[in-house]
């Protein structure tokens, strides 16, 4: 009798996202918690003058992502930035720069479900916000679990849902301050003389609209979940491109045009931040069944971040697995091609979020967030740095052959690394941002440590 010998398991990701499917997760990676719930935050340091923030930040973030298509065009894998670190800078930053954005997707997954919990309270005020948390996460992990093309499907009409919103909230405000429609006596007649009316575009100065910035920064970040689906972009040569350039457009539309007919309705200075500015707007004019609506979308936002998040941690850790910089089972793939371990590993992490929101239920966001965008900066940071690295790797010829290149080249990497390390100062002139400014440098420390002990112990095992 003889046996069949064992089937390999597959190491390689499916390529079933289309062009659709990849613009609207990186559209919905940046619509969320910072756009729905956070921007109150900047809204009350910086007034009116937060739009000029979001416009300066988004141009940032804009050469971030325009210098990983380049390399995602060029080379389209899984696990994007860190493969490239790996390949072009040294197997050291392809650890670093992988482990610190697993890291960081795994503080926004924490600061998106801590979220959840303060929008279901808005109908249900009774149920524990660790709770809804957890019932989240469970059915989030499900759905990453069913395969790319369910996951690129249900994140397409997630994304599509926050934008439908956006855009109709957008052209109900109009109509609110054009016609003047309010319920409320104690509020002012909508105007976009609100703007200026009180204080001035820059009411709390300068000083208020630089300390918008790291909360403006935090919002953009999940734009470059492009970079993550190159390995598994049915055309990523053509669909990278056209996702990058449409994006970021896109993005500056929504939260410029949003915030701004937001502060047209109701006063910034009324803008409380107790709840989502979208749903306190509509709530407070009186607009019947609006308020409803919009926290529906704002769970909505928050469980399609997370979803987005869970998505790009298992393929970082399957791209780490074939580096050799984690554990070899992480790099294996379900029947449906899915990084399996490496998105329950992601997900099982990601439950501390709920031992976080039971015992500080009412500091979880700021603290998470704080986090998330010092870990962000660094990948950011690393990003333009390998892809400096990138470009002298090349040669005359393979450089002028580039199908996708940053605008502005070696100016633009400088330009961007020198905004980053000014968000850093401002984050700790912060009380609030300054642990995470301390905490960044330690971090990036134990990831350097943690590599050297790594390499040690794979040294060793090596020698006879």
């Amino acid at each position: 009798m003889t046996t069949s010998p064992p089937v390999p398991h597959r190491t390689q990701l499916r390529r079933g996202l289309k062009n659709r499917n990849i613009q609207m997760i990186a559209l919905g990676g940046a619509l969320g918690t910072g756009l729905f719930y956070g921007s109150s935050d900047a809204i009350s340091v910086a007034g009116p003058s937060v739009l000029l923030a979001y416009l300066v930040s988004g141009a940032v973030i804009f050469l971030v992502v325009r210098a990983l298509g380049e390399m995602s065009v060029h080379e389209p894998v899984a696990g994007a930035f860190s493969h490239y670190a790996y390949t072009y800078w040294s197997p050291r930053a392809g650890f670093v720069s992988g482990w610190n954005y697993w890291f960081n997707y795994i503080a926004v997954s924490m600061a998106e479900l801590s979220v959840v919990g303060i929008y279901i309270d808005y109908w249900l005020p009774g149920v524990p916000r660790w709770a809804t948390a957890g019932f989240f996460l469970v059915v989030m992990t499900g759905v990453n679990l069913l395969g790319v093309r369910a996951f690129g499907e249900f994140e397409f009409w997630f994304a599509v849902i926050k934008v439908v919103a956006v855009i109709g909230m957008i052209i109900l405000g109009l109509v609110v301050v054009v016609f003047g429609i309010t319920r409320n006596p104690n509020l002012p007649r909508p105007s976009f003389a609100h703007l200026v009316s009180d204080g001035g575009f820059f009411p709390l100065g300068a000083r208020g609209l630089l300390l918008a910035v790291p909360v403006v920064v935090f919002a953009f970040g999940g734009v470059e979940l492009i970079g993550i689906t190159a390995g598994e972009a049915k055309n990523p040569r053509r669909t990278i491109p056209r996702a990058v350039n449409r994006v970021i457009w896109r993005i500056l539309i929504f939260y410029v045009g949003a915030l701004g007919v937001i502060m047209a309705v109701v006063p910034w200075r009324q803008i409380t931040g107790q709840m989502s500015p979208f749903v306190q707007i509509f709530g407070t004019v009186g607009v019947p069944g609006a308020a409803d609506v919009l926290n529906f979308v704002v769970i909505t936002a928050a469980l399609s971040v997370y979803n987005s998040g869970l998505y790009s941690n298992g393929r970082m850790l399957y791209s780490l697995a074939e580096q050799g910089n984690a554990p070899r089972w992480l790099s294996r793939l379900s029947r449906h091609d899915i990084p399996v371990a490496g998105v329950l590993s992601s997900s099982g992490v990601t439950a501390v979020a709920v031992a976080v929101i039971l015992i500080w239920p009412d500091f979880a966001f700021t603290y998470l967030m704080s986090v998330a965008v010092i870990a962000g900066i660094i990948n950011w940071s690393m990003i333009m740095i390998t892809q400096w690295k990138f470009r002298n790797s090349l040669t005359a010829d393979e450089a002028a052959g580039l199908r996708f290149r940053l605008p502005g080249g070696r100016c633009s990497t400088v330009f961007v690394l020198l905004f980053f390390a000014f968000v850093i100062v401002l984050m700790a002139q912060s009380p609030g941002y300054r642990p995470a400014v301390i905490a960044g440098p330690l971090w990036v420390g134990a990831l350097a440590l943690a590599y050297q002990l790594k390499r040690r112990h794979q040294e060793r095992r090596a020698i006879p």
